[in-house]
């Protein structure tokens, strides 16, 4: 296993949208098991392969209390939405430092492939539904400051820049 650098807002490579993954083979295992190795490392609770420069449909999870749960997302499709929506705050590993509120549907069910290839049907509220939201979206090449107002969405840009200079430094 091995942890894998993550994009920082605003890198462009964030806006591209994934590929479809053709076969659950032994590179995409080994795909999942460095993600949520990076995942844990940066004690996220969500990492899409776009955050990881690769930009294919899958996510990995863990919104468990122990850590210890993790949830394989390949090819994910959102199947239903609730029609409640609740204004959620979001942080992003893309994104570090920021919190926001973002509108999201209280509950979803996704189909996706597991870690295996099997195919399987996943109903979630709460912290889970906000998750895959916003990993889903990712696949789609939007990171969740777009959903803010453009002043706030420059500020928050004007700050990363800042930061990744400093960094470099």
């Amino acid at each position: 296993m091995a942890l894998l650098s993550i994009l920082c807002f605003p890198d462009p490579k964030l806006n591209q949208v994934a590929r479809p993954i053709a076969a659950v083979d032994a590179r995409i295992r080994t795909l999942i098991a460095d993600m949520l190795e990076t995942m844990y490392d940066a004690k996220g609770i969500g990492l899409a392969a776009t955050q990881v420069d690769m930009h294919e449909r899958l996510i990995v999870i863990d919104v468990s209390e122990e850590r210890d749960e993790p949830l394989v997302l390949i090819n994910p499709e959102l199947v239903w939405t609730s029609a409640e929506t609740h204004l959620n705050e979001e942080g992003c590993l893309s994104v570090p430092g920021v919190y926001d509120g973002v509108k999201r549907f209280d509950a979803v069910k996704v189909k996706a492939l597991d870690a295996h290839g099997k195919s399987q049907l996943i109903e979630a509220d709460g912290l889970l539904s906000v998750c895959i939201q916003h990993e889903m979206d990712h696949l789609m090449g939007k990171v969740f400051v777009e959903y803010l107002s453009p002043l706030k969405r420059n500020r928050i840009k004007t700050k990363m820049l800042k930061v990744q200079r400093e960094d470099r430094a």
